[in-house]
């Protein structure tokens, strides 16, 4: 088969390499759309942490194929989704239900072959059925949704409260919907790209902004502002060192941020300890998707977010390799791999 292998740091290749098959309680998934993430030009880089020689691709969904010894509660046919995250159920922060926090955690597409490829082998425990009838795509958006949907319940955002998503990638425009349907009143997210402002305005922003003209600080908190006084939570979701610290500034006191955008690792940003004292902020970091990747799948198969909107366009695996080794191009949201 076909599969997108990082070899090292740098050396990302399109390679022919044997098929895998299912040990006991595994699954062989056949590949129908697997997304492409910010994540994997980090690992390219060397700015996240993996284990190369590995097939990339963490979000995906597919038909099974095979099931291996010991499987119960699936059967061929079936299409799944896979939760790349397997944690070992032993150590202390899985004892105490903090699973994404794992001594001994290792993820599909990260450390063990993923789904930019045409078959991935899912454990039958981080398999969640979605419905033949949804669109594969849609399948696709299973994770980043379960990754959003955690910082979201961080988040805590109570009905009519105000919140300001920074950065208009995926995970922004997710998480404004995921925002809204939480109970917030007004949701303004704020990027530099207009096409992704217009974007956040048709699937649920009450308002864009973009940070490059004027005073965005005050244009977003000042008296005749969008959000006067600051916004009850801010989420980052843009993963740069700017945004960062715009983040602690647009909160109201009292107010929450959450961190859920990926900087590279060894990136710093400056913070005012005093101004979080202060202001007396609530500051989160929100890593991956502990317990919410069912509920994902269930909120894709109900067809309650707009993800049409979200997919920029399906490519070929041969021209995966090119698209992770450059820059997200401009108005480019989610690019998916589609047999």
């Amino acid at each position: 088969m076909k599969a997108v292998r990082l070899d090292a740091v740098g050396e990302l290749f399109l390679k022919e390499v044997e098929r895998p098959k299912p040990g006991p309680g595994d699954l062989l998934v056949r590949v129908e759309a697997s997304g492409i993430c910010g994540t994997d030009r980090h690992l390219l880089k060397g700015e996240f942490p993996s284990k190369p020689p590995v097939t990339l691709g963490h979000e995906f969904c597919g038909i099974i194929e095979e099931v291996g010894p010991g499987v119960q509660g699936f059967r061929t046919g079936k299409r799944v989704t896979g939760d790349p995250n397997i944690v070992c159920g032993r150590c202390v922060h899985c004892q105490n239900g903090r699973i994404n926090l794992c001594r001994n955690l290792t993820a599909i597409g990260i450390h063990r072959d993923g789904g930019l490829a045409d078959y991935v082998i899912v454990p039958q425990q981080q398999a969640y059925e979605l419905p033949l009838s949804l669109k594969a795509s849609h399948g696709a958006f299973c994770e980043p949704i379960a990754c959003c949907l955690h910082g979201i319940d961080i988040a805590d955002i109570q009905p009519g409260s105000s919140v300001i998503v920074l950065g208009g990638g995926v995970i922004g425009l997710i998480t404004v919907q995921l925002a809204r349907l939480a109970g917030a009143s007004r949701v303004v997210l704020s990027t530099r790209q207009a096409v992704k402002r217009e974007l956040a305005e048709r699937v649920g922003a009450t308002a864009s902004i973009d940070p490059t003209r004027g005073d965005f600080i005050a244009n977003v908190t000042g008296p005749d502002g969008l959000l006067p006084g600051g916004a009850d939570v801010v989420i980052e979701c843009a993963g740069v060192a700017e945004t960062v610290e715009q983040s602690f500034r647009l909160a109201r006191p009292g107010g929450t941020v959450v961190i859920l955008g990926v900087m590279a690792q060894g990136e710093k940003v400056a913070v005012e300890p005093f101004d979080i004292l202060f202001r007396e902020l609530k500051v989160f970091g929100s890593f991956i998707n502990p317990f919410t990747h069912r509920r994902a799948a269930e909120l894709v198969a109900s067809g309650a977010l707009k993800l049409d909107e979200l997919i920029s366009r399906e490519v070929r695996l041969e021209e995966v390799p090119a698209i992770i080794a450059r820059p997200a191009g401009p108005g480019e949201v989610k690019i998916l791999f589609v047999p």
